[in-house]
């Protein structure tokens, strides 16, 4: 397998060929500084096996360069002590630590911030016009990256990824549409990498530390470039180790490509292998995708899968059958505006730091949902031995019901997931077997009406209900509100409704709605896989004697 050579940037020696992707996480400090969480959600990765982390995007001002909140800084030297925790956390596995360092241009928060966004040229960012950048302000930039790449260096990183990708500032001086600049900094392919260049050479200025560069292959926005224009940019820079392609600008699906869309997206529109050392990223959820990258990439560069399983890189090597799947639903992991990285398919990120206790004896649970499954697995993983009732001839519970053939096709392999898990664990599974004797009822906790089948005129962000949309129109004209959307990311949403207009379905703003029904916060898997845990803990915590 190429994923478990080892391999190099630079001098670098790197354990295998799987990286972290650097992910905002929202889970580090307000004043940029790591803590428990933080670290324990890098280490628990690095304990899975990764051979590379990268942090997250890492601001590296304090006036006008952060792009979300609680993001971590490297801006100050006052900073350093608390950075070294990174690598000291992830050297004793082995893994090498990366400091991913941005500015984030146009993109900075407007609110965060003590300056107004500044970028290569003012043209509209998402309905906002950011300040143009005066030659001053591009060269405080350059040292400022400078600074912290120091800040990396004297924090004990092995390396530095500039990120150039995504629209922030990097990105807003490569891209034809955001750079319309008529100076030195813009206005023909050259110009627009000077600045680019500029900041990577001094990076390089930091003593002897690999440095690499994330970019993006292509942009979805209409009239973006292309890859042929994201590898040129590529192999156009100099004295960077590696490079890394990601995705996308303002349009989605950007490198969180949904279910709706092709795995390893990115790396579908690679035209050819690189003449640099090269990472890519981008829907690579499992051992095929990542072995097919690997062929003409040096790197893989992993997301949403380290989220759903934390031990990703050891099961895609060893054991691909135990992977606890990412589905690509791009919700807990893309809800980050305000809230700290999580994910639906794990409810332990951002809580790795939580110790499980440890117990022994015996638990009945009833019902194989979601719920019932997620229970099993973490009672069995508590210690307890686990006997499993489910009425029905399958396991799965809501989830046999998905009507919608792209989510059908991204969820089986979570319920293949459980069944290897839970056999392997030992849970004592009855299928077909009705049981009305004391034990832990894992039934949903909500269930919502079915859309009428005359309905023609509807309105629901109930996810089953999105897939009944689909299916409704195959029969009639079909009307659909378009809060029906506001609980999908962008990437999802902007999928779902190019299918459901392929269809015949119209969406508009507001109607006297036949069938509409709204909810704050759906019963979904996430909320399931969290109740039957909460249930398991809760019963533990009333029974404790018998378990200890």
């Amino acid at each position: 397998m190429r994923s478990k050579q080892t391999g190099h940037i630079g001098s670098l020696e790197i354990k295998n060929r799987i990286a972290m992707a650097p992910m905002i996480s929202n889970l580090a400090n307000p004043d940029g500084t790591t803590n428990e969480a933080h670290l324990s959600y890098l280490e628990a990765r690095a304990k899975g096996g990764a051979g590379l982390i990268i942090t997250e995007y890492t601001y590296i001002n304090d006036l006008n360069s952060r792009g979300s909140r609680n993001e971590l800084g490297a801006f100050s030297s006052t900073q350093v002590p608390k950075l070294r925790r990174i690598p000291e956390s992830l050297h004793k596995y082995g893994t090498k630590a990366f400091m991913q360092i941005v500015h984030a241009g146009g993109k900075a928060l407007q609110d965060e911030n003590r300056k107004k966004p500044m970028a290569p040229s003012p043209v509209d960012y998402l309905g906002r016009i950011p300040s143009e950048m005066s030659g001053g302000d591009i060269e405080e930039v350059v040292k400022d990256f400078e600074k912290a790449a120091l800040t990396a260096y004297n924090a004990k990183f092995d390396g530095i990824e500039i990120h150039g990708a995504h629209g922030y500032l990097i990105h807003e001086f490569i891209s034809p549409n955001l750079n319309i600049r008529q100076d030195r900094y813009g206005g023909s392919f050259e110009k627009r990498l000077i600045v680019p260049q500029m900041i990577i050479d001094a990076v390089r200025q930091v003593k002897d530390i690999p440095a690499g560069i994330r970019l993006s292959l292509y942009e979805d926005d209409p009239n973006g470039f292309d890859p042929s224009y994201g590898l040129k940019v590529a192999e156009s820079l100099h004295g960077i180790d590696y490079v890394h392609f990601s995705a996308g600008n303002f349009n989605p699906p950007g490198s969180s490509a949904s279910f709706y869309t092709q795995e390893a997206h990115v790396f579908s529109k690679l035209p050819r292998k690189p003449k640099i050392t090269s990472m890519i990223v981008g829907s690579l959820v499992n051992a095929e995708s990542i072995e097919k990258a690997l062929e003409i990439c040096d790197f893989v560069s992993v997301g949403r899968g380290m989220l759903a399983d934390p031990s990703f890189s050891i099961k895609v090597m060893n054991s691909p059958s135990q992977l606890r799947p990412c589905i690509r639903c791009n919700q807990g992991c893309r809800d980050l505006a305000y809230g700290e990285v999580r994910c639906t398919v794990n409810p332990s990120v951002g809580y790795e730091y939580r110790r499980p206790e440890r117990y022994s004896g015996e638990i009945t649970i009833i019902g194989a949902g979601i719920q019932g499954l997620e229970a099993a697995l973490f009672a069995a993983k508590s210690g307890l031995n686990v006997t499993l009732y489910e009425s029905s001839e399958a396991i799965g519970g809501q989830l046999n019901q998905i009507t919608d053939e792209f989510k059908k096709r991204a969820f089986n392999p979570l319920l293949t997931y459980y069944r290897n898990a839970l056999g392997k664990i030992g849970v004592n599974l009855l299928l077909n077997s009705k049981y009305t004797g004391s034990g832990i009822y894992c039934l949903p906790l909500e269930t919502y009406p079915n859309i009428p089948e005359d309905a023609d005129l509807v309105e629901s962000n109930i996810y089953a209900h999105h897939d009944s949309f689909l299916s409704l129109a195959k029969s009639r004209k079909l009307t659909v509100g378009l809060k029906s959307l506001n609980s999908l990311d962008r990437a999802r949403k902007s999928a779902y409704m190019q299918i459901a207009a392929s269809r015949g379905i119209e969406f508009v703003e507001s109607a006297d709605f036949s069938f509409s029904l709204i909810v704050k916060e759906q019963y979904d898997i996430m909320q399931a896989m969290n109740a039957g845990r909460t249930k398991i803990s809760l019963y533990i915590a009333e029974n404790r004697s018998d378990f200890l």
